[in-house]
């Protein structure tokens, strides 16, 4: 007797499913396997020059001309632009002006401390000669010659004459010292003028390379803002991002191995130079260093790639997927769930210190 079409189908798909089932268990039950597991800490990575820093103008102005194009070398101290202001320029003539007017007036020339001298000098004649009167009416009323209206009146004016004396030397000295001190301020005011002018000249604090120029010919500048960005020719450091709960597990002296988008695969070797202290609240991460150990023949500015610090290496160990573990420390096997104690782990495997072997299978969690 013919059977029905529909019997068929229900014989086909429970056939089918006993299969399936059967092929997903055994897929799903492996060994563990000895191999050699790197566990490692990721990172973005990006290429900048060493010593690189934007560079500012200490004073605003007008850009009269880049005096340096991108790429060019330059050594410390060479021009990188100028900037136009005629407001110092005038300060510094003024500030000159009062230097020569102060040196004048200190140099004794002027009206005031020659008149002031000729004041000295004609008072000690005067007391020279109020003081001989003096002494001479004083030695004839010791003989009881003359009147004693005579006497003090001489004597009078000879304390006179020598008061008067010391208060314009005072006035001389005070006057010099003023005029001295003025001096000094007005020398120091035209030095600062003087750098406040050469200011307007942008100088490299660096031997490198001109990486960019921000401002062009005519613009404003503003003390705030840079107006170019210098770093070394040579000498490229691999500045890396690392997680807040990797920072702790990452030593200087580290190797690291990086992949940069513009060498595709190609892998690079570097060393953790530097570990920066502060963390980066927006991205949650700490920045740290690297310098290549053979770096590539071609660097520039902002490459970017990947890279993973490697935290401990380990030869000839038993290991298993990720997946198969769960708990933290347990796998299913034929006879049950056992625990284990895990090692080191990278993105796929785990090290599996004790607990088991590598006889034994281990299926899937859930199955």
């Amino acid at each position: 007797m013919r059977q029905p079409f529909r019997y068929h189908i229900l014989v086909c798909a429970i056939f089918l499913g006993i299969c399936l089932s059967r092929c997903g268990t055994q897929s799903d039950k492996i060994q563990p396997t000895r191999t050699k597991l790197t566990e490692s800490v990721y990172s973005s990575v990006t290429v900048q020059p060493d010593s690189l820093y934007q560079v500012y103008a200490a004073v605003g102005g007008i850009l009269e001309k880049n005096l340096v194009e991108e790429g060019d070398l330059i050594k410390k101290g060479d021009p990188i632009a100028q900037i136009v202001n005629n407001t110092p320029l005038l300060n510094m003539e003024n500030t000159r002006l009062n230097l020569e007017l102060a040196r004048e007036n200190y140099s004794g020339n002027n009206a005031v401390l020659s008149g002031m001298r000729d004041e000295i000098t004609a008072a000690r004649l005067r007391l020279k000669n109020d003081s001989a009167n003096y002494y001479r009416q004083k030695k004839l009323w010791d003989q009881k010659i003359g009147s004693e209206v005579e006497y003090d009146s001489r004597k009078l004016t000879f304390e006179l004459a020598s008061s008067n004396l010391q208060v314009l030397v005072g006035n001389y000295e005070r006057m010099k010292n003023e005029l001295k001190t003025k001096l000094i301020q007005a020398e120091n005011n035209y030095k600062t003028a003087m750098i406040a002018t050469d200011d307007f000249t942008v100088t490299s604090q660096i031997n490198g390379t001109v990486y960019d120029l921000f401002k062009n010919q005519g613009e404003l500048i503003s003390s705030r803002e840079p107006v170019a960005a210098v770093g070394s020719s040579d000498k490229f450091v691999i500045e890396m991002l690392v997680d807040e709960v990797d920072i702790v597990r990452i030593r200087e002296g580290q190797k690291a191995l990086i992949t940069l988008d513009a060498y595709d695969s190609k892998v690079f070797e570097a060393r953790i130079n530097k570990i920066y202290p502060l963390k980066d609240e927006r991205s949650q991460t700490f920045k740290i260093e690297a310098l290549f150990n053979n770096p590539p023949q071609v660097l520039y500015p902002g490459l970017a790639g990947e890279g993973n610090i490697i935290i401990t290496e380990k030869e000839d160990v038993i290991t298993i997927p990720k997946d198969y573990l769960f708990d933290g420390n347990k796998v299913r096997t034929e006879e049950g769930i056992i625990e284990v104690q895990p090692g080191i782990e990278n993105l796929d495997r785990v090290e599996i210190i004790s607990g088991l072997d590598e006889d034994t299978y281990i299926l899937r969690p859930g199955e």
